[in-house]
């Protein structure tokens, strides 16, 4: 809303504007686009030019709408579908992202799914066995260890830890 704004309040015509990405039409002046900058900034936004940081913006996008709004498992594997997608190559999508953020597009994916984890283990509402296959690990097991590697502790005692910390605020 605020980048539709800034480029109506500027004159621009655009055809689309998304979380990482606005379509203007025709060209921007010099003036145009430092002044987009700068009311950007001005409200907690950034401009970016770069062709290589909004293209891994956009395979974050991708992969945080995956884990946490779809509740459908991919029907094909993660590296076709980002491809198909962004139409991109995914080795060229790899290295660009390993490149930029210091680590691989499968560990970001993992991150998000063990974060997605967290939230449904506070929620309490599910199993362990229901989140692994919400989560569309292969088994408990690999959830487990998966949240382990990531978090330091077990999915179980993240679950008994957070049920504590639950009860003793109920007791205030």
């Amino acid at each position: 809303m605020i980048v539709s704004a800034e480029l109506t309040h500027l004159g621009l015509q655009y055809t689309n504007v998304d979380l990482g990405q606005a379509d203007i039409i025709g060209d921007i002046s010099t003036a145009q686009h430092e002044q987009i900058r700068t009311d950007l900034l001005q409200s907690g936004l950034e401009l970016m030019d770069d062709i290589k940081g909004i293209l891994v913006e956009r395979i974050k996008k991708v992969i945080i709408e995956l884990v946490h709004h779809s509740e459908d498992p991919l029907p094909i594997n993660l590296s076709v579908y980002l491809s198909q997608q962004l139409h991109h190559n995914y080795t060229y999508m790899a290295n660009i992202f390993s490149s930029t953020e210091g680590h691989s597009i499968e560990k970001f994916m993992i991150e998000h799914k063990i974060e997605r984890a967290k939230e449904l283990l506070t929620y309490n509402e599910l199993s362990l066995t229901d989140i692994a296959f919400k989560m569309h690990y292969s088994s408990v097991s690999h959830l487990s260890a998966q949240f382990k590697k990531v978090t330091g502790s077990t999915a179980s005692s993240y679950k008994r830890l957070r049920e504590k910390r639950r009860s003793m605020l109920e007791l205030l």
